[in-house]
């Protein structure tokens, strides 16, 4: 960083951002983004939320990097962050499933996760935005249900029933209905 005509490098600029550089983090996060960026459109490919994804990603490395022990793990540690981000919807909504229903229906048989992602965002992006907004504070933000009823004025029992409905309404969406009984 003596240079002013050179860029830091990641291995320079790392550990002044753990110790709490504001510059050295600025410059960090600037660095990092296109490869955040590269990782989302490769691990979340076929989704509309590659743009939320980085910006989470750089959320995460600011608040957590100073917990990051080897400048050599940084780039292992993003990609899981951004692979864990880029799955946070499918994992929110099978814990949401009972398992022997997913493994029974042929829907789930044989599907590329590329393929499964490309669906969720699709049964995403086709909910009301009252029920989006909801779906995507609690599962993709990870707020709590009192966070998420403050943050859209609305009582916690609402904020869990706009929950409850818009799951109810990705599950419709992605697994075909039951035929009719005879």
């Amino acid at each position: 960083m003596s240079n002013p005509t050179t860029s830091p490098t990641l291995a320079q600029l790392l550990p002044a951002a753990r110790s709490g550089d504001a510059v050295a983090m600025e410059q960090l996060l600037r660095l990092t983004r296109p490869d955040i960026r590269r990782y989302a459109l490769r691990h979340c490919a076929a989704t509309t939320a590659t743009d939320d994804v980085v910006q989470e990603a750089l959320i995460i490395v600011y608040r957590r990097v100073g917990a990051l022990r080897e400048v050599a793990a940084f780039g292992g540690w993003v990609v899981r962050i951004v692979q864990r981000l880029c799955m946070r919807p499918v994992l929110a909504w099978l814990k949401a499933e009972p398992l022997a229903q997913v493994e029974d229906n042929l829907a789930w048989s044989h599907r590329p996760d590329h393929e499964l992602r490309h669906d969720l965002a699709l049964a995403i992006d086709s909910l009301p935005p009252l029920y989006r907004e909801a779906l995507l504070l609690r599962d993709f933000e990870e707020l709590t249900i009192e966070e998420m009823a403050q943050r859209i004025g609305v009582t916690r029992e609402a904020a869990k029933s706009r929950l409850h409905r818009a799951r109810a309404l990705v599950r419709e969406y992605l697994v075909p209905s039951a035929p009719a009984a005879r």
